[in-house]
């Protein structure tokens, strides 16, 4: 009696398994389906399974065209799902803002003191005192502030957790944890930023609040409160695009997303807008009159403008929306400007 080949039958459990590995068995079985029927024909009877093994080949096939139909769409969803859950973050951040701001005099979070500058890092996240965190005069006056501190305010005194400042399809980020930071007796609510390398544990940048053009509750509704990360600006995972590299907003749609945020695979970015509206931009020019919310008018063209660089750049007018965030390695005072073209 012939036995079943061991070739066919390899060839179908790999087959099976195709759904459940993302189709990575499946060539490996048509390859010994074919291999295991040869082998059968040429045995002069003493294999068997010339049918399994017909049947391995028909079943991988059908299973790489629904994949080929299918994947697209599961990858689209997953996207989406992905923008969604970003966008939740943002509205979450967006409330908790204008709750803060009702605590000080319409203002939206902005650390240091009166007058701060803008740096890659405060002093001392784990300061017992505001005046040591932020390297404060004795009046209150001064010190450095970041981004990632002012977003940790909401922390401090709007019960927002820090999971609600991490965006899945930001690569590099990870939730923060005091307990990984050295920190772990210390409550989420005595401590002054996301740790030591705080743009590890904040995917979403901020309007430039250290200027005379902060934001506050008066300001105008359409204006850009925060959005994924500015992409001429370094990150965990990814170095500052060139500016303008690919950029122009005048060209075609390759054109266009070359200037949008990594995050979501360059298709747009979810943008916080004042009056607590989030939406997913497909380009980065979504400011009030077309300003590009990732840069500073400069006097040129508004969908364009001039790239950050950290501690110098700033709005240069009431309505421009210019959002930023520190750097990949705030901590070791790493420079965000941007090479140019």
């Amino acid at each position: 009696m012939p036995r079943t080949s061991r070739l066919a039958i390899a060839a179908f459990v790999l087959a099976v398994l195709g759904p459940f590995t993302l189709g990575v068995t499946i060539v490996p079985a048509i390859v010994l389906g074919f291999i295991s029927t040869v082998i059968i024909n040429k045995s002069g009877g003493r294999l068997a399974g010339s049918a399994l093994s017909a049947a391995v080949i028909v079943i991988s096939f059908i299973l790489l065209l629904l994949g080929g139909i299918l994947m697209p769409a599961l990858l689209n969803a997953r996207q989406t799902a992905l923008r969604e859950a970003c966008a939740r973050n943002l509205s979450l951040i967006g409330k908790a803002m204008h709750i803060y701001a009702k605590d000080y005099d319409g203002q939206f979070p902005r650390s240091g003191g009166k007058k701060p500058v803008w740096g890659g890092h405060i002093p001392d996240w784990k300061a017992q005192n505001r005046f040591n965190a932020y390297g404060l005069a004795a009046d209150g006056r001064g010190g450095t502030g970041s981004i990632g501190s002012c977003f940790y305010l909401l922390v401090k005194d709007a019960n927002v957790m820090p999971q609600s400042f991490i965006c899945s399809g930001d690569t590099g980020a990870t939730m923060f944890k005091p307990v990984r930071e050295s920190a772990g007796d210390r409550a989420l609510t005595d401590l002054w930023d996301f740790g030591s390398e705080p743009s590890k544990h904040c995917s979403y940048s901020y309007h430039q609040p250290f200027n005379i053009y902060s934001l506050s509750t008066s300001s105008n509704p359409g204006m850009a409160v925060a959005a994924d990360r500015n992409p001429w600006i370094e990150s965990p995972a990814h170095a500052p695009k060139t500016y303008p590299g690919l950029y122009n907003p005048d060209g075609g749609r390759k054109a266009v997303t070359a200037g949008n945020a990594r995050q979501h695979q360059e298709d747009g970015q979810n943008v916080l807008f004042l009056d607590n509206h989030v939406g997913f931009e497909k380009n980065p020019f979504c400011g009030i009159n077309d300003d590009n919310i990732y840069t500073y008018w400069d006097g040129g063209d508004i969908r364009k403008g001039g790239v950050p660089i950290l501690g110098a750049s700033e709005s240069k007018d009431r309505l421009d929306s210019f959002l930023v965030h520190d750097g990949r390695d705030a901590a070791s005072g790493m420079s965000s400007k941007l090479p140019t073209e």
